[in-house]
């Protein structure tokens, strides 16, 4: 059985969220009322610009409004945290066209493999021609890895040499695809630290490789991030969207973490979509982002 997202967010909903439920949910709305909303707002990663703007949302509505009891606060809130999540254009990817390229980027433990795998046998399940690209080559514990989960999603890769070519390989598995008909490829990238100027330049070389081989390619880069790590996350979105057009985010590990805040963040200030969240271990456990379903599991 696949995890939801209301049981992946259990942790986040028992703590920070859970305290927030707790200070609006009785008596009248006091600038103590203000203070704690905004301390567990930054303590469960919403970050300190969104939820400074959130809060200031929310004191205007309560003038204009009227408000004055806490309960209809946290109506309120719930409310603005919703809006902030607008609602994303489909994936490229499920576009039917000849050849669909997907470029996959995160750092080394964000759980970008594994989120391969689960995409691989989602869309499988779909009804596409899947195959993957292994194209982390500074790693060789990378390139067997995601053998592993091609085995299990049963989807073909294309792999090079450790240390080869990043670029090649994404240019060898764009040919093979095509010349086997399938409709759908996944290009792993080095889990780089986005912190290092030279690896980041390689995912350059092999974004411009998708490019130059099909047109309009990539038609989508999807960025994994690791929900533990909380802002730090949010800084290698930043870095990520520098170097690459980043079409959306997948969120890994959630169901391991008290904070799930920072899909607000990622929303506010970067503009991206979360487009899936990973709710377990298992191969089934990849869920495409509801927003509404999301802010409902975090206060329920």
């Amino acid at each position: 059985m696949f995890k939801s997202i209301r049981e992946s967010l259990t942790r986040t909903r028992q703590s920070v969220f859970g305290q927030i439920a707790g200070v609006l949910g009785m008596g009248d709305i006091t600038e103590e009322t203000w203070e704690d909303l905004e301390t567990l707002l930054v303590q469960a990663d919403v970050g300190v610009s969104t939820t400074l703007a959130v809060v200031d949302t929310l004191r205007e509505r309560v003038d204009n409004e009227g408000l004055y009891r806490a309960d209809q606060l946290f109506k309120a809130l719930k409310q603005e945290l919703r809006a902030l999540l607008f609602d994303p254009p489909p994936l490229s990817m499920e576009d039917k066209r000849a050849l669909t390229v997907v470029m996959v980027v995160g750092v080394n433990g964000s759980g970008k493999t594994t989120t391969i795998g689960k995409m691989a046998l989602r869309y499988k399940s779909q009804g596409r021609k899947v195959m993957l690209a292994a194209g982390d080559t500074f790693r060789a514990a990378a390139i067997d890895q995601l053998r592993v989960w091609s085995e299990r999603a049963d989807v073909p890769i294309i792999a090079g040499e450790p240390g080869g070519d990043p670029a090649a390989v994404a240019y060898d598995s764009i040919r093979a695809a095509r010349a086997r008909g399938y409709d759908l490829l996944f290009v792993d990238t080095a889990g780089r630290l986005h912190t290092k100027f030279n690896l980041m330049k390689e995912l350059e070389k092999v974004y411009a490789t998708c490019q130059k081989s099909v047109h309009q390619a990539p038609h989508d880069v999807l960025l994994v991030l690791d929900a533990p790590t909380g802002q730090n996350a949010f800084l290698q979105a930043q870095k990520f969207t520098e170097s690459v057009n980043v079409t959306g985010v997948i969120l890994t590990k959630l169901d391991g973490t008290a904070k799930g805040g920072m899909v607000f963040a990622i929303y506010k200030e970067l503009g991206l979509p979360v487009r899936f969240i990973g709710t377990g271990e298992s191969i089934h456990d990849l869920a495409p982002f509801d927003p509404d379903q999301f802010v409902n599991a975090l206060f329920e």
